[in-house]
């Protein structure tokens, strides 16, 4: 069964939108087998233009168009009449059938005067038509990370460092200012990492991504831990400056979790201004009294001006609020229940480290030095909100302003 070049681009732009394949299948009336071959064969990228072509001079035909063209002939109507219809040239409509008259018995094309009726047994085929333009149209050329070795490998090299497509896109800009030949856009990596034939890149390097597939995947959302806990001040109570991101000091925390049968977990904590990270190591589980002691002796090192506020889901892990707050002098606050937005730096924050720790995972078997160097990984990574500063160095430029207290700078 052959399948239209539209429905397979409104298939792609359903996935774009986080439709699933099977989803996207149904609702253009394909089998989840089909709709599935198409995603895993183009590795997960569109292997088409989103955007239908556009019409008028200069453009190819489409579809509906030879379609029109069809008709007209069906009805009689001279070249020039359905190039008028088109608000096409008629040289167009007569290049069109001189090049896709069929003869309905053998398949060859018609090598009358273009001028001339068509009358069985030659017959015109919108459908065949746009195949063979779309393929004549194919011009595979190579790809842009397989022509320039340099190029190539300022990329492989960055990807080994972990680096995501679009901070490498942005960094190469800063790097090589004026040298248009070290551009490249995010999607050209992926393109290169992920398309079958582009192969420009070596295929291995899709594990450093942060996501770690080998096959690109349209975003989920993900379920919510909710709990309630007592005495909890809402969010609507948080001071406005927090929301303004001015002020250094307010933090997001949450707790990524391991394998069920472990019972682990591992506590985050990400700073709002400069989405500086803190991983907390949790000894026994990620009770009340772990997490408690683990937050404690994790701000213990940070300077006063960086202890204000904590915002924090309703899980029952924070259920020692109170005394973390007496402990720490930090002011602390609980989101809405299912409104993962309102920690939005946190929640970016943990799918990054989602990277080092795969979900169903024992993520006790990480030891505290590791921690530390993941952080590190993390706060030495530019970052796009900063205008590709560091998380580092945003938090040592804060601590350095003449109007804040001195402050030791913190490196992950």
């Amino acid at each position: 069964m052959t399948f239209r070049r539209d429905q397979q681009r409104l298939f792609w732009c359903l996935v774009r939108d986080g439709a699933s394949t099977s989803d996207a299948g149904r609702r253009l009336g394909v089998s989840q087998a089909v709709s599935w071959r198409w995603f895993r064969e183009a590795g997960g990228m569109p292997p088409l233009p989103l955007s239908p072509p556009a019409r008028g001079p200069g453009s190819r035909l489409d579809i509906e168009e030879r379609e029109l063209i069809l008709a007209g002939l069906e009805r009689g109507d001279s070249i020039r009449a359905i190039a008028s219809d088109l608000g096409r040239a008629p040289s167009t409509i007569s290049r069109e059938l001189r090049s896709n008259m069929f003869h309905q018995r053998y398949g060859q094309r018609h090598q009358r005067r273009p001028g001339m009726k068509a009358k069985p047994p030659w017959r015109y085929s919108p459908h065949l038509a746009q195949l063979r333009a779309e393929k004549n149209a194919a011009r595979p050329k190579p790809a842009k990370l397989a022509t320039h070795g340099r190029l190539r490998r300022e990329v492989q090299a960055r990807l080994e460092e972990e680096h995501s497509p679009e901070q490498i896109a942005a960094c190469l800009v800063l790097k090589f200012p004026d040298d248009p030949e070290m551009r490249v856009s995010p999607e050209t990596i992926y393109q290169s990492l992920y398309v079958q034939g582009r192969g420009a890149l070596r295929r291995d390097l899709t594990v450093r991504l942060r996501t770690g597939r080998a096959l690109r995947k349209p975003r989920r959302r993900a379920d919510e831990r909710r709990g309630r806990i007592p005495n909890m001040i809402s969010i609507s109570e948080r001071p406005a400056e927090v929301d303004d991101r001015a002020v250094p000091g307010h933090w997001e925390g949450d707790l990524i979790i391991g394998s069920t049968a472990s019972g682990s977990a591992i506590g985050t904590l990400v700073e709002r201004t400069t989405r500086f990270v803190i991983l907390l190591h949790l000894i026994g589980g990620h009770g009340a009294d772990v997490v408690q002691e683990a937050m404690i002796t994790a701000m213990a090192g940070l300077p006063e001006m960086l202890r204000k506020t904590l915002t924090w889901d309703q899980g029952r892990e924070m259920s020692n609020h109170a005394k973390i707050a007496v402990a720490t002098g930090l002011d602390i606050y609980f989101c809405d229940p299912h409104s993962p937005w309102q920690r939005g730096s946190n929640e970016n924050t943990n799918g990054l480290l989602r990277q080092y720790f795969p979900k169903g995972t024992d993520l006790s078997v990480y030891q505290a030095d590791y921690l530390e160097h993941v952080a590190h990984k993390l706060n030495t990574r530019p970052r796009k909100t900063l205008g590709w500063k560091t998380p580092a160095q945003a938090l040592d430029e804060l601590l350095s302003q003449p109007q804040q207290p001195p402050g030791v700078a913190l490196t992950g």
